[in-house]
Protein backbone atom coordinates (compact mmCIF):
# COMPACT_ATOMS: atom_id res chain seq x y z
CA UNK A 1 0.00 0.00 0.00
CA UNK A 2 1.28 3.86 -0.73
CA UNK A 3 1.09 6.35 1.70
CA UNK A 4 -0.04 10.09 0.26
CA UNK A 5 0.04 13.38 1.65
CA UNK A 6 -3.12 15.56 0.88
CA UNK A 7 -3.78 19.28 1.13
CA UNK A 8 -7.09 19.95 2.17
CA UNK A 9 -9.04 23.21 3.11
CA UNK A 10 -9.55 23.08 6.59
CA UNK A 11 -13.38 23.41 5.96
CA UNK A 12 -13.58 20.56 3.38
CA UNK A 13 -11.53 18.60 5.96
CA UNK A 14 -14.02 19.30 8.61
CA UNK A 15 -17.20 18.15 6.10
CA UNK A 16 -15.25 15.01 5.62
CA UNK A 17 -14.65 13.98 9.44
CA UNK A 18 -18.03 14.70 10.37
CA UNK A 19 -19.36 12.55 7.03
CA UNK A 20 -16.77 9.77 7.55
CA UNK A 21 -17.88 9.32 11.43
CA UNK A 22 -21.70 9.54 10.36
CA UNK A 23 -21.02 6.77 8.11
CA UNK A 24 -19.05 4.93 10.92
CA UNK A 25 -16.18 5.02 8.91
CA UNK A 26 -12.39 6.25 8.61
CA UNK A 27 -11.50 9.46 6.80
CA UNK A 28 -9.01 7.50 5.01
CA UNK A 29 -11.40 4.96 3.97
CA UNK A 30 -13.51 7.46 2.94
CA UNK A 31 -11.30 9.25 0.66
CA UNK A 32 -10.21 5.62 -1.18
CA UNK A 33 -14.26 4.90 -1.44
CA UNK A 34 -14.62 8.55 -3.17
CA UNK A 35 -11.52 8.03 -5.44
CA UNK A 36 -12.25 4.16 -6.71
CA UNK A 37 -15.88 6.12 -7.57
CA UNK A 38 -14.42 8.55 -9.30
CA UNK A 39 -12.17 6.54 -11.47
CA UNK A 40 -14.71 4.10 -11.81
CA UNK A 41 -16.80 6.93 -13.60
CA UNK A 42 -13.62 8.47 -15.33
CA UNK A 43 -12.87 4.65 -16.75
CA UNK A 44 -16.44 3.71 -17.83
CA UNK A 45 -16.48 7.00 -19.89
CA UNK A 46 -13.07 5.95 -21.75
CA UNK A 47 -14.51 2.35 -22.50
CA UNK A 48 -17.93 4.14 -23.70
CA UNK A 49 -16.11 6.60 -26.29
CA UNK A 50 -14.20 3.98 -27.12
CA UNK A 51 -17.17 1.61 -28.00
CA UNK A 52 -18.82 4.38 -30.03
CA UNK A 53 -16.05 4.73 -32.11
CA UNK A 54 -16.46 1.59 -33.35
CA UNK A 55 -19.89 1.56 -34.01
CA UNK A 56 -21.51 1.17 -37.43
CA UNK A 57 -24.75 2.53 -38.38
CA UNK A 58 -25.37 0.31 -41.28
CA UNK A 59 -24.91 -2.75 -38.88
CA UNK A 60 -27.57 -1.46 -36.14
CA UNK A 61 -29.60 -0.39 -38.65
CA UNK A 62 -29.46 -4.06 -40.09
CA UNK A 63 -30.20 -5.33 -36.41
CA UNK A 64 -33.01 -2.91 -36.02
CA UNK A 65 -34.63 -4.29 -38.79
CA UNK A 66 -34.69 -7.83 -37.86
CA UNK A 67 -36.79 -6.84 -34.11
CA UNK A 68 -40.31 -7.70 -34.35
CA UNK A 69 -42.87 -4.99 -35.01
CA UNK A 70 -45.10 -6.25 -32.34
CA UNK A 71 -46.74 -4.49 -29.17
CA UNK A 72 -45.09 -4.53 -26.01
CA UNK A 73 -46.48 -6.89 -23.15
CA UNK A 74 -48.45 -5.50 -20.63
CA UNK A 75 -46.10 -5.52 -18.23
CA UNK A 76 -43.19 -3.64 -20.62
CA UNK A 77 -46.01 -0.99 -20.59
CA UNK A 78 -44.94 0.92 -17.62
Amino acid sequence: MTALSLRLPESLHRKLAELAEREGISINQLINSAVAEKMAALMTEEYLEARAKRGDRRKFRAALAKVANVEPAENDRR
